[in-house]
């Protein structure tokens, strides 16, 4: 008897004696179908093969598969899925034959090859994409091909999957991604190894402790001056006269005008305002507190008012007097610099730029750009004093 025979009787000796009926019994069809899954069955038993068991196993397999019905093709690939080794021809093997059960291939064959994951992937099924970007220790090739899918279910798994370290253009494309979509925000929140700042474009989709924790990520953090730094020092000297204002209005509840107060100072778009002041948790307003340099003694009171009424909020407060203490003003202006579109969140931690020499029509932009910003800080300014004069005019 051949090796290949001997391989092939000990794969069938691995199955019951109903399996020898159904072969003594049957012929054709019948028996390409019961060999081909027992053979499976028992090849996906067998510990690694050594390299000539696995070449007769492959040959049988590719003599077996094309003679078998689609119902017997696909319980064959769903047993040999579970062989704790397939080499690429059995891979293909499995992929051509399991039919709709891929998702169960994908989720529970430990090790499969790029390249059948690639080809899964050129489909352009979403479903099963997002299936692949929830496996753990993905390749660099594969990761490469994943993030310029525009898929929110692939996002939602890349941004849950831990072994997905986000850097560079990476870090870039998933906080732009979770600006869109709050089920990539909460996945990221979550998250002990993400850099919470990134999370800023979808601050107001955030849970309210997750709030918190983005504003934590600006202790003792670099950022760059913006245009809106200079309107802050100028009307910072009304800091008094704004916190009072607040409280006024927040102790009446009158949102609207804290709203229309914000936009006047702060220059950013009402529709922003009047996110700010309808934030219960008290996040969104520390920002603009902290902007103005207000303290916590005078800024707790403030956030007091601004808070829900129905709960207890006094571990957020200790955690709002902790971070009047830590955050720099200049980090919040930031934030508001971000929100308005000053800036960008790639702008975080690039603490300089040297512009390259003999590029005089790349300084030319930067010129007219840098007149612009000036052009709309002094509006801002402007608006902004106005503001402040009333506010004294008032009190």
């Amino acid at each position: 008897m051949t090796h290949f025979g001997k391989i092939r009787q000990e794969m069938i000796g691995f199955q019951p004696y109903e399996t020898f009926k159904l072969l003594i019994e049957n012929g054709g069809i019948e028996r390409a179908n019961t060999l081909l899954v027992a053979a499976c069955d028992a090849f996906a038993q067998r510990p690694k093969p050594d390299y000539a068991e696995l070449q007769q196993f492959e040959e049988l397999a590719e003599r077996l598969f094309p003679s078998a019905e689609s119902e017997a093709r696909t319980r064959a690939a769903l047993k040999l899925m579970n062989a704790p080794y397939l080499s690429p021809r059995l891979e293909r093997l499995v992929m051509d034959n399991i039919g709709e059960d891929v998702d169960q291939f994908l989720a529970e064959s430990e090790e499969v090859s790029d390249d059948i994951l690639l080809s899964i992937i050129a489909k352009n099924d979403a479903d099963q994409i997002a299936k692949i970007a929830t496996r753990p220790n993905l390749s660099s090739k594969l990761v490469a091909t994943l993030f310029p899918i525009n898929s929110r279910k692939v996002y939602r798994a890349l941004a849950a999957n831990p072994s997905i370290e986000f850097k560079g253009p990476y870090l870039r494309a998933i906080s732009k991604a979770a600006g869109m979509d709050q089920k990539v925000a909460w996945s990221l929140a979550a998250r002990d190894d993400f850099d919470k700042a990134y999370l800023l474009h979808a601050f107001f989709d955030l849970k309210e402790s997750d709030r918190i924790k983005v504003l934590a990520a600006f202790e003792n953090r670099y950022t760059p001056k913006t245009p809106m730094h200079r309107t802050f020092e100028h009307i910072s000297v009304a800091t008094s006269e704004f916190t009072q204002a607040m409280m006024k209005l927040l102790s009446k509840n009158q949102r609207p005008k804290v709203t229309r107060l914000l936009s006047q100072v702060t220059g950013l778009d009402e529709l922003k305002c009047g996110e700010i002041a309808h934030d219960v948790s008290g996040a969104a307003l520390f920002v603009v507190l902290r902007a103005f340099g207000c303290k916590a003694q005078d800024g707790l009171k403030v956030l007091i008012h601004a808070s829900s009424r129905d709960r207890d909020n006094s571990k957020d407060l200790k955690q709002y007097a902790h971070l009047f203490q830590h955050l720099k003003p200049e980090a919040m202006v930031f934030i508001l610099s971000l929100w308005r579109g000053d800036v960008e969140l790639s702008d975080l931690d690039k603490k300089t730029e040297h512009m390259p020499a003999g590029r005089q029509s790349i300084r030319t932009l930067a010129a007219a750009s840098a007149a612009k910003q000036r052009a709309q800080s002094s509006d801002v300014l402007d608006r902004a004093a106005n503001a402040v004069s009333r506010l004294r005019n008032s009190r």
